[in-house]
């Protein structure tokens, strides 16, 4: 496919620059080979023919033969339109044209039959087509009969003309340009194994069906296509970065894991906590770099296990260092590491963006000369001027919030790269982790702390709130506090600071007995600190804040959550949101506040809440219900999926049978050295080699 990922679709028939540049901006097709891989996103079968007067509003599309009986244009300014008569003979409806209203007077002819396809709206007793498709009868054979394709479009695409059947009609004059041939990508072997059709067939049945079946083995071979280069890139990469990469080796287990162990493990670790302890020491202790992910649903234990994995450097000569994502995070890493140390003699530090100037010229020098043994911090940690003697582990926290340059600039501060644990508490979908961070070891902590009961969620409407008022008032009154999450969203941000600032005064009203405090991300960091400390401390019995709360926040005594619109979070976001109560033993309460008009795909997410406090079960869900690209964290900087027709909510089998093939490629060919290896080396070249490594993290 090299020569046509060459060829600028400038200059195919039909486009031009200015058709190219819109095409580039709004669809990213540059060349050839991107028009051909831009896929259609549905199928319309056209084999049947309706007539007039069966046709009703609600039907999806439908397709008439008739003629034109007549052409009125009518209105004035943006409200002018052009209204053509048709029949069939058992009715007529209108044809409709608000824009190109001069290019469709001029081509079509009363009189004349024609195919007509479109959606049918009804307008009074009558019925309209607007902007329909329109052949001459005979081209039936090219337009109808079969499965029309249909591709996504944007209004500046339409603008230019390049609606759904303007892409169709430069597929087919791209096809007949390369006289339907596309060079095959896969070798035959792989070909036969998967009895997957050759890519010309693929292609040229994913753009123009020849029938429904053709149609499902071009799917197939091209999500297998896609789901394969990228499983084969990802374990490469993994092979030749344990090849290539050693490791500091940690191989003693010394006094001070043992001591705290022993003398300051709060309570017994839960059986999956043992478990990812064993893999960690494993892979410290062996000579490969350590590059492992750690998935803990929230309050599942990963700090506690991520504190061990520190001790493990320490009792080997070797700095730790933890960084997150906000200050407040940092800053409750640091508290419950320096609680659970106790009077252990270990020096940790924290360094934040807020850290003072006389406290900085302490810290730094301390571990540029190794006193400091554990350094917990943000985006400070990066900064040139932070020098480590012998950093041995590197651990990143809610690691999706972080760039690819962010985390390598961490790693490169040593000469040797560090063991690297990355730790996530948004659980993430089998399919997800394994295209995102396919090249990682993954270790899962699925067990909650013993004591822990399950939180339990309810949905009510926004016109309750009586009785929310009234439930609260009795968890305040035996002692426990509240959380009240409000959205912030970018395109009403001023809108939704005032509904905060509305409810402050409202909740400060309802509750005159109780102190109520509010954070929000337009505070000063001092600010935010001094009122999260408020809740923290107990002094405040209700937080108001936005998602600022979403990660970081623990604090044992707090048993209620209530979201308001909470239709206007996302699946992921309710758990994470949900996670910050539970952390005690007593029974706490999420409340899902939502107003009453709500579309069915937002019904059935608050369902899953409610049903479920499972992170994973909830993370495939979503995954289903919005696919990978809008999922948090799977955009980040320098790590994307940008997939074209494989969909990691729906496709899991053909991921997994992807990576086995390309899993056991590598394994009798680790440098795709050998001659029927030679298209899948040069496509992995011509696919990935102007791309950050997926999933890479060192």
């Amino acid at each position: 496919m090299t020569e046509l990922g060459k060829r600028s679709v400038m200059y195919l028939p039909g486009v031009g620059p200015k058709k190219a540049e819109v095409l580039l901006k709004e669809a990213g097709i540059a060349s050839f080979e991107d028009l051909l891989y831009y896929f259609p996103y549905k199928y319309i079968d056209r084999s049947r023919f309706y007539t007039v007067d069966s046709i009703t509003g609600d039907m999806p599309y439908i397709q008439l033969k008739g003629r034109i009986l007549s052409f009125e244009t009518l209105g004035e300014g943006r409200a002018r339109r052009l209204v053509a008569r048709f029949t069939d003979g058992t009715g007529t409806l209108d044809l409709v044209w608000f824009k190109g209203i001069a290019y469709a007077k001029e081509k079509y002819r009363t009189g004349r039959e024609y195919i007509v396809f479109g959606k049918p709206t009804e307008f009074g007793h009558t019925c309209n087509i607007a902007h329909p498709d329109v052949d001459p009868v005979e081209q039936a054979g090219q337009v109808a009969g079969g499965l029309t394709p249909f591709y996504n479009t944007t209004e500046k695409m339409k603008k230019m003309f390049l609606n759904s059947r303007a892409i169709q009609n430069l597929q087919y004059t791209l096809l007949n340009l390369i006289k339907w041939e596309v060079p095959e990508t896969l070798p035959a072997g792989v070909l036969q194994r998967s009895q997957a059709l050759s890519l010309p067939e693929a292609v040229r049945n994913i753009h123009f069906p020849e029938s429904a079946a053709k149609l499902r083995m071009a799917q197939f071979r091209l999500k297998f296509e896609e789901l394969f280069f990228i499983q084969l890139h990802i374990l490469r990469t993994a092979a030749y970065r344990k090849q290539k990469l050693r490791g500091l080796t940690c191989p003693t287990v010394g006094s001070h894991f043992n001591t705290f162990y022993r003398d300051y493990l709060p309570f017994d670790l839960t059986d999956a906590q043992k478990r990812v302890v064993r893999e960690i020491r494993a892979d410290m202790g062996s000579e490969r770099q350590m590059n492992r992910l750690l998935q803990g649903d929230v309050g599942s234990g990963k700090t506690l296990v991520a504190l061990l994995s520190m001790l493990l450097a320490i009792d080997n000569k070797y700095q730790a260092c933890m960084m997150a994502p906000t200050e407040i995070l940092a800053n409750q890493h640091y508290a419950t590491v320096m609680n659970f140390l106790g009077d252990m003699d270990i020096t940790v530090a924290l360094l934040t963006g807020s850290t003072r100037k006389k406290d900085r010229d302490r810290i730094l020098p301390a571990i540029a000369a190794g006193e400091t043994d554990i350094v917990i911090g943000t985006h400070a940690l990066i900064e040139g001027t932070v020098v480590f003697a012998s950093l041995g582990l590197a651990i990143i926290d809610e690691q999706h919030r972080f760039g690819v340059e962010q985390r390598a600039r961490l790693w490169q501060k040593n000469e040797h790269a560090p063991h690297v644990l990355v730790m996530t508490a948004t659980p993430i979908p089998r399919t997800l982790a394994m295209t995102l961070y396919g090249d990682l070891d993954v270790s899962v902590i699925d067990q909650l702390p013993p004591g822990r009961k399950p939180v339990m969620t309810m949905h009510r409407y926004d016109n309750k709130k009586k009785e929310l008022y009234q439930f609260l008032r009795r968890e305040i009154r035996s002692g426990r506090q509240a959380y009240v999450v409000y959205p912030m969203i970018e395109e009403s941000e001023k809108l939704d600071y005032k509904n905060l600032e509305e409810g402050f005064e409202v909740f400060r009203e309802v509750f005159p007995e109780y102190t109520v405090c509010m954070v929000h991300g337009r505070m000063k960091a001092a600010e935010k600190d001094a009122e999260m400390q408020k809740f923290i401390s107990g002094e405040a019995d209700i937080l108001l804040a936005t998602t600022v709360i979403e990660v970081g926040v623990n604090v044992p005594n707090a048993s209620v959550m209530i979201i308001e619109s909470a239709e206007r979070f996302g699946l992921s976001q309710l758990h994470q949101l949900r996670g910050r109560v539970g952390r005690g033993s007593d029974q706490s309460y999420c409340v899902l506040v939502s107003s009453y008009k709500l579309s069915a795909e937002t019904r059935k997410r608050l369902e899953i809440m409610v049903q479920t406090n499972n992170g994973f079960e909830i993370a495939e869900e979503d995954l289903r219900m919005r696919g990978h690209g809008d999922l948090e964290g799977t955009r980040q900087s320098g790590v994307g999926v940008d997939l074209k027709i494989a969909n990691l909510g729906t496709d899991g089998q053909i991921l997994q049978y992807a990576r086995d093939v390309a899993g056991e490629i590598l394994a009798s060919d680790p440098d795709l050295s050998l001659p029927e290896h030679d298209p899948l080396r040069r496509r992995l070249e011509a696919l990935f080699s102007h791309k950050i490594n997926w999933g890479r993290i060192s």
